[in-house]
């Protein structure tokens, strides 16, 4: 099974404040342990939302947001996608990180959908291009 783990956002890291070289220390030590473990396929820390922006859509219509965003406790700061046999797992992953940030913090835990959850809506040749999409995203990032 595979997850998005991810770092709820705070105001420090909506204000745009960086980690401390000890704290990037630790993550990194953390981030080893996935790495070692076969656990941790990628991660990223993500800018504050005042440098994003977001695209409504209704029916054929798009409007375009721009950051930041109100509530900061609905926001990423940054994710993980890991590789676990259980959401269990991934859990005792979770209890094992360093605080992400320097207050009180969240990091929610979901399941990335795989091709067999989708039954027959992804047919075969839905499947097919699934992967090949899949393999290509793969080769330009090797």
């Amino acid at each position: 099974m595979r997850f998005m783990v991810m770092v709820k956002a705070t105001a420090d890291s909506e204000a745009g404040v960086l980690p401390t070289q000890e704290e990037f220390a630790a993550m990194g030590a953390f981030n080893e342990q996935l790495v070692r473990a076969g656990v941790m396929e990628a991660g990223e820390g993500l800018h504050p939302s005042s440098r994003g922006a977001r695209v409504a859509f209704s029916g054929k219509d798009r409007r375009v947001i721009d950051g930041p965003f109100a509530e900061t406790k609905e926001l990423v700061a940054g994710f993980w996608i890991w590789k676990c046999a259980s959401l269990q797992e991934a859990i005792e992953w979770v209890r094992k990180c360093p605080n992400p940030m320097r207050t009180d913090s969240e990091i929610e835990i979901r399941q990335i959908y795989s091709a067999e959850d989708f039954g027959d809506a992804l047919t075969p040749e839905l499947r097919e291009q699934e992967e090949r999409l899949r393999k290509e995203v793969q080769s330009r990032a090797a």
